[in-house]
């Protein structure tokens, strides 16, 4: 049962015409703004092992980090109808992407590595539990074909 919709939009603009457009696969860079209004502009590229420019935020890496940050408040969520208090989380997330002969590729999987500080030492048990439900709700690991798997890491404070 659908509670509502919600709409998204934003403008990819290429940058990255050096003058003769895409005339050959060197010949252009991967450059691009990822323009949201009212927000500073993502500056845009590739991974560098296509070409991309490494001082720019790449679709792989915008993929981990959405997965990071929807559990992320996906769990603090919980964690309040929990009545867990959390002090601090950080997540040093990982992918994997895998290559195909055909110049195509996929993400295989995707781990979340959250280190979550919990004010009472009671709430250690119950914080696997909490991991779990955030995944079941956070939007994003719903709308991906991969598994995203959690291997977190829960103190005290």
């Amino acid at each position: 049962m659908s509670l509502g919709e919600h709409h998204y939009s934003l403008t990819v603009r290429w940058t990255g015409n050096l003058g003769d457009g895409t005339s050959s696969y060197r010949g252009y860079a991967r450059d691009h703004d990822i323009q949201i209004p009212g927000l500073p502009v993502l500056k845009g590229s590739a991974d560098p092992t296509f070409h991309g420019d490494r001082s720019r935020y790449n679709p792989e890496q915008l993929l981990l980090a959405a997965l990071a940050q929807c559990h992320m408040l996906s769990f603090l969520h919980v964690a309040v109808r929990h009545g867990v208090v959390v002090t601090d989380y950080q997540d040093d997330a990982t992918g994997v992407m895998r290559l195909n002969r055909d110049g195509s590729g996929q993400f295989e999987t995707v781990t979340l590595n959250p280190r979550v500080t919990l004010a009472d030492p009671a709430h250690v048990e119950l914080a696997g539990q909490m991991h779990h439900e955030a995944n079941q709700v956070c939007f994003i690991a719903r709308s991906v074909n991969f598994p995203v798997l959690h291997s977190p890491v829960t103190l005290t404070a």
